[in-house]
């Protein structure tokens, strides 16, 4: 039997619990949830009813205020955020033919049903795929310079916020990443064996949360 995946927002209450405990600078960059308005404005300009799992995490946390890597190699756009990435990757698209894949590429570099809910340091977005079809609402890449990449998606949201709370507390890794706390006390994450970033000592970051003695 699979085992049963958390919601976004049990995933949320135990990220959030560990980033206090561990990195509360991170944590206090977690914006507060996203009103019920601002997410009917950004599904009016997209066209489309946000998955169940996004719409939920945004009602958890509106994004962030500042780009950090407490998630794997990305950071959670706001309502707003998604939005405008989403914008300004279909005026670019428009302008360059980027919505019809080319011979030699599987994906379009960019499609309209294609929801950005984080950010990598490039410029690149993890997108939810709103297509129809068996892999509707899996995330994949949207590259800053390149097209759609689809080959190792996630089957939806829920899954990964559930791998990363998995990784924070029970020692799991997210598809080969393990988190890690910089000397500035953020959390990043690398493979196995990575002892350093950028010159500067990595070092395992703690698992779970600390123990509470029982009373006497």
């Amino acid at each position: 039997m699979a085992p049963q995946i958390l919601s976004p927002t049990e995933s949320w209450r135990r990220i959030d619990a560990w980033l206090a405990t561990h990195v509360a600078s991170e944590f206090a960059l977690l914006n507060p949830p996203a009103t019920p308005e601002e997410i009917r404005q950004a599904e009016q300009i997209l066209g489309s009813q946000l998955p169940s799992d996004l719409a939920e995490s945004l009602r958890c946390h509106n994004g962030v205020s500042a780009w950090t890597s407490f998630l794997p190699e990305q950071s959670p756009l706001s309502a707003n955020g998604i939005v405008e990435h989403w914008q300004t990757r279909m005026d670019v698209a428009a302008e360059n033919d980027g919505l019809t894949p080319r011979p030699w590429e599987n994906e379009p570099w960019w499609h309209p049903l294609w929801i950005p809910w984080a950010e990598s340091a490039d410029g690149g977005a993890q997108v939810l795929d709103l297509r129809p079809g068996p892999d509707t609402g899996c995330l994949g890449w949207a590259g800053h310079s390149g097209g759609g990449d689809f080959t190792d998606s996630w089957p939806d949201l829920a899954s990964l916020l559930h791998a990363v709370a998995q990784a924070l507390h029970a020692g799991a890794d997210v598809r080969g990443l393990r988190p890690h706390l910089t000397t500035r006390g953020s959390l990043w994450w690398e493979e196995d064996g990575c002892d350093e970033l950028n010159g500067d000592p990595l070092r395992p970051a703690p698992i779970g949360l600390p123990q509470v003695p029982p009373r006497k």
